[in-house]
C-alpha cells in the first residue's frame, strides 16, 4: 500500500517557532493545522527513549556531556526551552512515552527519527519499537525513519508492517556523501531499499538535484526532502515534482507551495 503523507510535516515539532523536540512543540503544529510532525528519538544511560536531536546537550539545553551518559533523572533536570527564549524557561526534554500521549491527543500522525547515540543502534530501536507497538495502533500514519541501517533492519523485523524511510543527508558515509555530490546515489542503494523494504527515502533538501529525485521516483519510493525553509526552495522541488516537505516552517511553506497550484 502507498505511504501516504501530507503536504507539510512539521520538523521537530515545529522547530521554527517553539523549541524543537518538545511537547509545546508538537502542541504549536497541531493548532498551526498540522497532520504530522517529525520527532527524533534517543536512549538515555538507563534505557529510556527521548525526545532529543543531538548526541550532546550543549546546543539546547542548559546541560553539557552526552546524552547516553545521562540518566532519564538527569535529564529531566535540564531546562531545553531557555536556548530558544525567555517565555519557554522550565520546559524539559519529553520522554517518548509522554510525546506518544500528545500525538494521540492532538490526533497527529508520525515521523519518528531513530537517532541512535554511537553504538546504540540496536538498543534505541528494539527499545523505542517495543514500546511504540504497545501504544500506537493505526499504521497508517506512522513512518519509522533513520540513518542507521542497523535500527532500520530491526525496524523491519520487529514491524514488518510499519513503513521505513532511510534518512540521506550530511549525517551519512562519506562514500554516501561523496555520491550525492556527484548527483547519484549510491551504487548499492537498489540492494539497501529492497532489503529493508522501505517505503521511502528521507534526503536533506541540499542533495535534491534532479537527477536524484528521477533515480528515487524510478524506484517508486516516496521522497521526502528535509530542511525546506525557504519559500523558493520549496517551489523548484515541488516543480521537480516532489510532494512532501519537512519543515521547520510549515505554515510559511504551505503558503508558497498553495500560491503555485
Amino acid at each position: 500500500m502507498p505511504l501516504k503523507l501530507p503536504q507539510i510535516i512539521g520538523h521537530r515539532g515545529c522547530a521554527g517557532y517553539v523549541p524543537e523536540n518538545t511537547l509545546e512543540a508538537i502542541h504549536t503544529a497541531a493548532d498551526m493545522g498540522l497532520t504530522w510532525v517529525e520527532l527524533d528519538v534517543k536512549l538515555t544511560k538507563d534505557q529510556i527513549p527521548i525526545i532529543f536531536h543531538d548526541p550532546t546537550l550543549e546546543r539546547v539545553t542548559n546541560g553539557s556531556g552526552n546524552v547516553a551518559d545521562k540518566t532519564l533523572a538527569e535529564i529531566k533536570e535540564l531546562d531545553c526551552g531557555s536556548y530558544y527564549g525567555e517565555s519557554f524557561t522550565g520546559i524539559d526534554i519529553p520522554t517518548l512515552e509522554e510525546a506518544i500521549d500528545v500525538l494521540l491527543e492532538r490526533d497527529l500522525g508520525i515521523n519518528f527519527e531513530l537517532k541512535p547515540c554511537s553504538g546504540r543502534d540496536k538498543d534505541t530501536a528494539e527499545v523505542a519499537l517495543d514500546l511504540l507497538s504497545s501504544i500506537w495502533d493505526d499504521h497508517d500514519s506512522l513512518l519509522i525513519s533513520s540513518y542507521s541501517m542497523e535500527a532500520l533492519e530491526i525496524a523491519a523485523d520487529m514491524a514488518s508492517d510499519w513503513a521505513r524511510s532511510l534518512v540521506i543527508g550530511k549525517d551519512g558515509s562519506q562514500d554516501w556523501i561523496s555520491a550525492l555530490n556527484t548527483g547519484s546515489l549510491p551504487e548499492d542503494f537498489l540492494k539497501i531499499r529492497k532489503y529493508l523494504e522501505l517505503s521511502a527515502v528521507s534526503i536533506d533538501q541540499e542533495f535534491c538535484s534532479g537527477l536524484i529525485i528521477r533515480e528515487l521516483q524510478n524506484q517508486d519510493l516516496c521522497i521526502i526532502p528535509y530542511g525546506v525553509n525557504e519559500a523558493q526552495r520549496a517551489v523548484e522541488l515541488q516543480h521537480l515534482g516532489l510532494k512532501n516537505f519537512i519543515s521547520d516552517y510549515p505554515d510559511e511553506i504551505e503558503d508558497c507551495l498553495l500560491s503555485v497550484h
